[in-house]
């Protein structure tokens, strides 16, 4: 109830930002937009599902099998909304390994399809952060863009270092973490424990690596055909509304509030992603324009998750619990009606009736002399 109620804050939060700062005008903006560019960028949203799936069922390798496209599209909208749901999106990769391993793919291997999976996606970001970053040579920048574009840039390329470092220098890093455990008084069984699990995703994430080199261009040129998709969406709702902003902007506006949203724990970014954007593009566009644009990008790339990947959830996720729940119910089924205390017992295999004794009774009464 405590996570809903919080969910529900941040929910209101991100609506009111943009209202708050537009106040009636953004609303007559949005009325002014034309619904057929709303409704397919809806579809792209849909075909970026679609495109995580087909990569989620490449990066399994030879696991393929397990996991059909319909099971693989319910993954993905479950894993979505579970990333959007909770703060910083912790849940999306115990989503996500949770009904891997309900369709027979062992944990180890579910973490490491999530960890290329995010890999791939920082490879992207860096390659268009780079590709900004040229544009941005011969381009004039407000010194607040050059303070946010350098921040991400270096976290990014942090975020490579860091994974080359866990696949290359592994051995030391699980001494050094086996050190740390053992001042923190750990027993040794537990930080065994925790060393084969990470030597299990280490090995299936190397097997990961291995797949086939078209299998890995295949992933990342799905990777970059739905990022693009999804980061056209401020761009369009710009357009829609009259605003002129280059695509690079609005590519880097998108990437920059996002990154804030996660940094600031809240579900799905809210509130931090509303204030980050608002602050890039009032200047661009005007804050009518830009707090309309907010809106109609947060609707499609947020709360159109949560609204379509809940009944996906709870089929994917919930049905299993459920149907756990009532099969205990049913096992137990209802309470036996007590028998009288004074009745016979019957006779079965298991409790044969013996004959009574000389001088012994049925009853339980003793023995007259």
């Amino acid at each position: 109830m405590g996570r809903l109620i919080w969910l529900v804050l941040a929910l209101l939060v991100a609506l009111v930002i943009p209202l708050w700062l537009g106040g009636g005008e953004s609303i007559a903006r949005l009325r002014q937009f034309p619904l057929p560019q709303l409704l397919g960028m809806f579809a792209m949203i849909i075909g970026c599902w679609l495109i995580n799936s087909l990569r989620i069922r490449l990066l399994l390798g030879e696991h393929r099998g397990q996991l059909g496209p319909l099971k693989s599209l319910g993954v993905v909208i479950s894993t979505e909304f579970a990333m959007c749901a909770t703060p910083g999106g912790s849940g999306g990769p115990l989503t996500l390994m949770a009904l891997l391993a309900r369709n027979g793919i062992r944990p180890a291997h579910g973490s490491a399809v999530f960890a290329m999976d995010q890999l791939s996606d920082l490879v992207f970001f860096l390659c268009a952060l780079v590709g900004i970053l040229l544009y941005a040579l011969f381009h004039s920048l407000s010194p607040r863009l050059e303070w946010l574009l350098g921040l991400s840039a270096v976290s990014m390329v942090g975020g490579v270092i860091s994974g080359w470092a866990v696949v290359h220098v592994h051995r030391r890093l699980i001494r050094l973490a086996g050190l740390a455990l053992k001042a923190m008084k750990v027993g040794a069984t537990s930080r065994r424990r925790w060393a084969r699990r990470l030597l299990r995703f280490l090995a299936a994430f190397s097997a990961t690596l291995k797949l086939p080199r078209s299998t890995l261009l295949g992933v990342f040129a799905l990777t970059s055909l739905h990022w693009l998709l999804r980061y056209s969406v401020l761009y369009l709702a710009l357009r829609g509304l009259g605003g002129e902003v280059q695509w690079a902007w609005s590519f880097l506006i998108q990437m920059l509030s996002l990154t804030a949203g996660q940094f600031s724990l809240a579900p799905g970014g809210a509130g931090a992603a509303e204030l980050t954007s608002a602050a890039l593009l009032a200047p661009m566009v005007g804050t009518s324009t830009a707090a309309a644009a907010i809106l109609i990008w947060r609707a499609v790339t947020y709360y159109f998750y949560l609204l379509a990947g809940a009944p996906v959830f709870l089929l994917m996720v919930g049905k299993p619990l459920l149907k756990r729940l009532f099969q205990g119910r049913q096992a137990a089924g209802p309470a036996p009606v007590s028998a009288p205390i004074n009745a016979p017992r019957l006779e079965n295999q298991y409790h044969p009736r013996h004959p009574a004794r000389p001088g012994r009774n049925g009853s339980n009464s003793p023995r007259p002399r």
